[in-house]
């Protein structure tokens, strides 16, 4: 069996529908199943039992013969709005946990960790484990992924294998549920929808123009695709960029979901609220080298192809992944 934590999530849900794609459909879906919001993401899913996230560990010691895989995709993922301990609880000591059964029983390992690690890209956006020590991430959110991942890297017991995957802006279906901390296109789509037109962050940064803030967005199908390639290729264990590896505007991401639309263009400029001025990112692109020199070589959506085809297949349609 394979086990999926964050199951009932954004990115989680999105790799059962790659896995039952590939034929699997002995998968334990692992979450806080009490956010209804979030079922129409499993629901038509196959799987075999879900499990809550509180009975997760009990869980593994009972069943961890017949575990072949476990993806920990579950997290606190909001970027603001929690203390610093609900972090340090889910997505640090959750996962230590997660990584100590792994090493118990012998079970190979893919985690999520984030972009959010380089703070604001000061040292640049390289995968390589030297600099992981010196990155200085602007939330706690960010700050809880990147101290996982300094604890994973100075493991003298780690898993056969093991990933942590650096995702960059993800978009896709399945996000509905996320409210503010949905993509940039959830949020187009429904204002353009609507009120005709679509409010974007002015820049309070020199070097960019407003709406010329570029991010690494990459689509949450390729994200799928890599985390399917690394559950077969079960070596070169380490922390990976998972991005496009070319970064583009928030303009140009708004202005393919007009067109998707069929709608005709009209971007008005806001100020960036307070709570997150001094944290933004403005510049992001994965160096994705470390994953194509193990052997990964499929083609990312571009930004406009992956818009295209989550709007006019989703968001139009409502439809799930």
């Amino acid at each position: 069996m394979i086990v999926i934590t964050g199951a009932a999530g954004f990115i989680g849900s999105n790799l059962i529908s790659k896995l039952n794609k590939e034929g699997f459909k002995d998968i334990v879906l692992v979450d806080d199943f009490s956010d209804t919001t979030k079922t129409g993401n499993y629901s038509k899913k196959t799987f075999t039992q879900k499990v809550e996230r509180t009975n997760f560990f009990k869980w593994i010691d009972e069943n961890q013969k017949f575990i072949q895989f476990i993806f920990h995709i579950g997290a606190k993922s909001a970027t603001t709005g929690f203390p610093k301990s609900v972090y340090d609880e889910l997505n640090l000591e959750y996962t230590k946990k997660v990584w100590e059964k792994c090493v118990l029983y012998g079970l190979p390992l893919i985690y999520a960790s984030s972009a959010a690690t380089y703070g604001d890209g000061e040292l640049g956006y390289d995968d390589n484990h030297e600099i992981i020590y010196q990155l200085k991430p602007l939330n706690d959110y960010g700050i809880s992924k990147n101290e996982f991942d300094k604890w994973a890297i100075s493991q003298k017991k780690q898993p056969y294998f093991w990933a942590g995957l650096k995702y960059f802006n993800v978009y896709g279906p399945n996000e509905y549920h996320k409210g503010r901390m949905a993509s940039v296109i959830l949020h187009a789509f429904n204002q353009i929808k609507e009120t005709g037109k679509m409010k974007l962050f002015k820049s309070h940064n020199p070097n960019f123009t407003d709406g010329g803030q570029m991010r690494d967005f990459v689509y949450v199908k390729d994200l799928s695709e890599v985390m399917f390639f690394l559950m077969n290729h079960r070596k070169n264990s380490g922390l990976y960029n998972v991005g496009t590896g070319k970064a583009d505007s928030f303009l140009n991401l708004v202005k393919s979901t007009f067109k998707a639309m069929g709608v005709n263009e009209n971007i008005e400029f806001i100020d960036t609220p307070e709570d997150i001025r001094n944290k933004y990112q403005y510049f992001t692109e994965a160096k994705m080298d470390k994953l194509k020199n193990i052997g990964y070589n499929k083609k990312f959506y571009n930004l406009e192809d992956g818009t295209t085809d989550y709007v006019k297949n989703y968001l139009m349609k409502n439809n799930y992944e």
